[in-house]
């Protein structure tokens, strides 16, 4: 070890997805030596982009596709995404929920565009998100916060109206009163659809705060792709901290604590469960009990496609968005939602499909183009989903079958093969719930520091929830920061 690592580090980063290398920036910046070790060939994590060998010149985004987040994040903003070469490309239409007896609803990034397409939910969804996009700074301020300290926008009289109207509207979508106020399927059918990206029952308070803040963001700066997959986000941070002194090395699994180098603080961006099973020796018995008590939620299982048209959607006006929602009508989605709550495959599940080419044409090579999906099915569940996945695909554009030139499945229990985070499918790494939301892993104080070890999680399991957004890992970075080298000002981001 000592021969590839060299000296005793300031700092180790074990884990190079984007919270990982958010805090392996932050700290390098501050002047600090720190070290990222990457159990795979290349950084990133879930924001990678590869060669899958499916067809020649394709490359398909392991985890995340689409970046709600790459616009919004405090850290991101600092960071300056697009100053640093990095294309976001933003479709006209952030999302679409596709239907079977009538045309899909849209969510256009014009709030009015969107409001017109919801017949006499018109006025409801006009009203809310002009005012959640206009505060959408202040929301994102305190729904990315690290839950422990006030955020700023609470404190700000022009923001509370709209602070109030996101809670409000929260709440009753995450309560059996979400009938309330929308009163047509397609209005609720859209905000459910984007909802579940937070996989579990519906309805509850964590999807449905979810919901609200990507569909807020959906009428700000929109949802955007990097040109040439999610690995351009990732290569511009792993830029940065090399210009600044830091060191990558991949290929590097760490199996024990003992793998890790000498150094004054050890960052892991992992799963708490993993955390706690690398520190079992060093970490007090409550505590290890409490990280493992996150436990897993429900899970995701993906698949890649490679097409020679773009998907053949029914309502040709869904080929406009982004990023599309399958699962039909709000009852349909919970269903299907509660079948897998109860431990079992849906017939149609839940499924999020994205056509990167539609907004990127580098994507498309030779007539060629990636396609990414993924189901939302049980924690570890060993079912290869690409049937699933087809049929829900094809049940909203029909003829998709026929222009699938290869596919590739994989099954929850075996997304950690590609990403260790991503443990039995699970892509928040814990469960999601209102409480779990706050107390990520645990109810502590300082849920970043792993007791007095020098060791800190900076993963997804923390505070402020799963997304790509590096804000765990800033939030992180800045206890580091304090507690171990008593500075107490994050460095500048910018240049």
């Amino acid at each position: 070890m000592s021969a590839v690592v060299g000296r005793e580090q300031d700092v180790v980063v074990v884990g190079s997805g984007p919270n990982g290398l958010a805090a392996a920036v932050t700290l390098a910046r501050a002047g600090l030596q720190v070290l990222v070790l990457e159990a795979e060939q290349t950084v990133g994590g879930g924001a990678r982009t590869l060669d899958l060998g499916m067809a020649a010149g394709i490359r398909h985004d392991i985890c995340s596709a689409v970046h709600p987040m790459a616009l919004a994040s405090p850290f991101f903003t600092a960071f300056d995404l697009e100053a640093r070469g990095v294309e976001l490309l933003t479709p006209e239409a952030s999302y679409a929920q596709p239907l079977d007896a009538e045309p899909a609803a849209i969510a256009w990034r014009d709030v009015e565009r969107t409001a017109d397409g919801l017949g006499a939910d018109a006025p409801v969804w006009r009203r809310v998100f002009s005012m959640l996009s206009a505060q959408h700074e202040a929301i994102i301020d305190v729904a990315l916060s690290d839950k422990r300290s006030v955020p700023s926008a609470l404190l700000s009289p022009a923001a509370l109206p709209a602070l109030a109207a996101f809670g409000a509207m929260s709440g009753l979508q995450g309560t059996p009163a979400w009938g309330v106020p929308l009163r047509t399927e397609r209005a609720r059918a859209l905000l459910t659809g984007v909802a579940a990206h937070a996989i579990g029952a519906l309805p509850s308070l964590a999807p449905s705060a979810t919901g609200m803040l990507l569909a807020a963001l959906a009428h700000a700066g929109g949802w955007p792709i990097p040109r040439g997959g999610s690995q351009a986000i990732t290569d511009a941070l792993a830029a940065d901290l090399r210009a600044h002194g830091g060191r990558i090395i991949t290929g590097y699994r760490v199996r024990s604590a003992a793998d890790v180098p000498p150094a004054r603080a050890v960052l892991a961006d992992l799963p708490a469960d993993t955390a706690a099973e690398l520190l079992a020796e060093r970490i007090p018995s409550p505590l290890h009990r409490s990280l493992r008590s996150l436990g897993h939620g429900h899970a995701a299982a993906k698949a890649d496609f490679v097409v020679n048209a773009p998907i053949p959607w029914r309502d040709a006006e869904v080929r406009r968005a982004g990023t599309a929602h399958l699962g039909g009508t709000r009852r349909q989605m919970a269903d299907a939602e509660a079948q897998v709550m109860a431990g079992r495959i849906p017939e149609a599940p839940v499924v999020l499909v994205s056509d990167p080419a539609g907004v990127d044409p580098s994507r498309e090579v030779d007539g060629l183009r990636p396609v990414w999906a993924y189901a939302h099915v049980p924690f570890n569940d060993p079912t290869d989903p690409t049937d699933l996945i087809t049929a829900q695909i094809e049940r909203f554009a029909p003829g998709f079958r026929d222009t699938i030139v290869a596919a590739r499945g994989i099954p929850a229990a075996r997304m950690h093969e590609h990403n260790a985070s991503l443990v039995g499918g699970d892509i928040a790494l814990g469960a999601l719930s209102a409480w779990r939301m706050m107390a990520r892993p645990t109810a502590a104080w300082d849920p970043f520091r792993l007791g007095a070890s020098g060791w800190y999680l900076c993963s997804s399991a923390t505070p402020p929830a799963p997304g790509v957004h590096g804000m765990s890992g800033w939030h992180a970075a800045r206890r580091v920061l304090q507690q171990v080298f008593g500075v107490r000002h994050l460095p500048s981001l910018a240049g």
